[in-house]
């Protein structure tokens, strides 16, 4: 990560977004300090406990024996296993077996939108963190992730296609929570023209992060485009210093 770069986005996001909570940046790695790295998981349970730590400065590393969750890790590459019985999971279950969390009326449409989403294998050994920060010159982001409230997502939402004629240059597919923040991004990183994934919510998640918001995850191709952009958008214009005055209003409280 440049540190010019970095400095620059950390000035321009205190200037125009009255220094709401930094993103979070992830990229793979084979070395990773231990103190950093997430115990192997003994039971079940959901990374994003582990990840949201990140929000908060701390730096968060995963191995495969971290992730808690065959989901989990198969959305941040370490598997390409899904958990038996997946479709009667997402829909109405089987008795005495499987619970079902009914997000999908019957398994059989469960196991379509299964057979359809894409996956990706993790290029190294870790999944690394990084609020942006923190990151190092040697650190190389695939994407950032922020957590915002809906009038922060609005500029970043409006941002994000501030040089763009595509639509859809914001997308938000359905997916678990892990899947909008890594696996997601990772896979729109390698587009010619990335999108940025509106995610974070997968009902089964919104308990683990923050009430009243979402994740926006941004490939760091797209990102870097978005800060160079953001002195000459509606960053400057008094319809975002109406916003802006919310946002000041509503962190003051």
């Amino acid at each position: 990560m440049d540190s010019n770069r970095r400095d620059r986005f950390t000035e321009l996001w205190a200037k125009y977004f009255d220094e709401q909570s930094l993103p979070v940046g992830f990229y793979f790695t084979d070395e990773a300090d231990a103190r950093t790295l997430v115990l192997p998981a003994k039971d079940w349970s959901c990374a994003l406990a582990q990840v949201v730590r990140a929000f908060s400065g701390e730096d968060v590393a995963f191995s495969a024996d971290g992730v808690g969750c065959i989901g989990g890790k198969r959305c941040f590459g370490f598997t390409q296993e899904r958990r038996p019985d997946l479709e009667f999971f997402l829909s109405y279950g089987i008795p005495g077996k499987v619970e079902g969390e009914r997000f999908k009326k019957t398994p059989e449409l469960a196991k379509e939108i299964i057979a359809n989403q894409p996956s990706f294998v993790a290029p190294a050994r870790y999944l690394v963190f990084k609020r942006w920060d923190k990151l190092l010159p040697i650190d190389v982001p695939v994407a950032v992730i922020f957590l915002a409230q809906p009038d922060v997502l609005s500029g970043l939402f409006t941002l994000a296609g501030f040089d763009e004629a595509d639509p859809q240059s914001v997308i938000s597919p359905i997916g678990s929570g892990c899947s909008t923040i890594v696996q997601q991004p990772y896979l729109e990183a390698a587009r010619q023209r990335p999108r940025a994934i509106l995610g974070m919510l997968d009902v089964s998640s919104r308990t683990l992060v923050p009430q009243g918001t979402l994740s926006f995850a941004i490939p760091m191709a797209k990102f870097e485009r978005m800060i160079a952009n953001m002195d000459e958008s509606f960053l400057i214009k008094e319809s975002w210093a109406k916003v802006l005055r919310r946002i000041k209003s509503s962190s003051s409280r």
